[in-house]
């Protein structure tokens, strides 16, 4: 089978971050292939133009074995990273069943289908809906690729035994916190809980518990219908037990908790005053700034008490078992979890990297380090009851 390497520059803005070293390794072994560049994109950056390039290849006798390592001190802020990928002369299909939104991940999804010739064919809707689809598909499901917001849908799918188990490849690249013990499915990026304010509210919860308290009667929002919201509350039933979670969602709606959609209308809402807290997942807020500037009426308090409410869960996908596409789908991961689509996430998104160790992919500078967040000890197969969780929302009146 013909075959060339199609390597891609990813560059990528990040103001204000100064001195990043990126260690580049090439290698070239006995292949047959000429080099001719293709400008494809011109990108401004303040003070200077970077020209993206494609670099084709086509079939030539050239025999080169060499390899260059060098480090570049990056004095301002951009980031460069290079990706090698092998393209086959037919590299054919890749299905998706996504429960992440395509304004967050059809930019990078393209990016793949661009770098590898991979027709991508993507289904966008919510996480546990989409989940259940799959099931009800069978064996005749053209998905490939089961990509969730959360692990309560992905812990749902494996236990149905519809996910398979990963390469170790893939599942050894990212972090321990961000992918479940079976190896069936690996976080691609992280996304912590908080508590979006008005941007002038001085009194501020120093946990999840007190928000029943009366004086935040009327002045609450939460979004049960969201994947995330009952991701975060699975994880309260592990850490406080049934009874104590379920008296918590009780006095909540007590103190006459506004019920919003998702979460980009509660951060609307406590800009406007509607609300004085909502509860969301980091990242909406920073769409609303970068939109809107450093003005816009609403913060993030990220909870320091290692409670439910300061957890930091993943998206994350795996390969469905009847799949039809395999070895793309495991490129298709490959690439999420490598440097260049994790740093689109962490830039252009405002999530957390997922990669274990020293993997140089800078978190925004609008964000706390991963670090610095008390997050609570839970694992992926604590947060995979959703089910549970969605059974006691109904019993309670919160979902339809």
């Amino acid at each position: 089978m013909n075959r060339v390497v199609l390597m891609a520059i990813a560059i990528f803005a990040l103001a204000g971050i100064f001195a990043a070293c990126t260690t580049e390794v090439v290698k070239e072994v006995p292949v047959e292939v000429v080099v001719e560049k293709e400008v494809v994109k011109t990108v401004e950056v303040p003070g200077q133009t970077i020209t993206t390039e494609v670099v084709k290849e086509v079939p030539v006798e050239v025999v080169v074995e060499k390899e260059v390592v060098k480090t570049v001190e990056v004095p301002g802020q951009t980031i460069i990273e290079e990706v090698v990928i092998e393209r086959e002369a037919d590299p054919g299909k890749l299905v998706i069943y996504s429960g992440r939104k395509e304004s967050l991940i059809g930019s990078i999804i393209e990016e793949f289908e661009d770098l590898t010739g991979i027709d991508v064919d993507a289904k966008y809707g919510k996480t546990f809906p989409i989940a259940t689809m799959i099931l009800e598909e069978g064996d005749n499901s053209p998905a490939d690729i089961y990509y969730a917001q959360d692990p309560g849908g992905l812990g749902f799918l494996s236990a149905e035994g519809r996910l398979v188990t990963l390469p170790g490849d893939i599942t050894e690249s990212v972090a321990g916190w961000a992918k479940p013990s079976d190896a069936t499915w690996v976080g691609i990026s992280g996304r912590a809980r908080v508590l979006v304010h008005t941007a002038t509210l001085s009194d501020l919860p120093s946990s999840c518990e007190e928000l029943t308290d009366p004086k935040w009667k009327g002045k609450l929002g939460w979004a049960p219908s969201n994947s995330s919201f009952q991701t975060m509350v699975t994880g309260m039933r592990s850490m406080w037990g049934e009874e104590k979670t379920l008296q918590w969602l009780t006095d909540m709606m007590a103190n006459e908790v506004g019920v919003y959609p998702k979460n980009t209308p509660q951060v609307a809402a406590a800009a406007a005053e509607e609300i004085s807290i909502g509860l969301v997942n980091h990242y909406y807020l920073h769409r609303f700034i970068s939109e809107s500037g450093d003005t816009f009426n609403a913060r993030n308090l990220f909870l320091s008490d290692g409670g439910p409410c300061s957890l930091v869960m993943v998206s994350g996908a795996g390969i469905v078992n009847t799949g039809k596409n395999r070895e793309n789908a495991e490129k298709f991961l490959r690439f999420m979890t490598s440097k260049v689509a994790q740093q689109y996430f962490t830039g252009q998104i405002y999530e957390y990297p997922v990669l274990a160790g020293d993997h140089g992919v800078k978190t925004h500078m609008l964000l706390p380090a991963l670090e610095e967040l008390n997050k609570p000890a839970l694992s992926m197969e604590d947060l995979s009851d959703l089910t549970g969780t969605q059974v006691i929302f109904r019993d309670l009146g919160m979902l339809d």
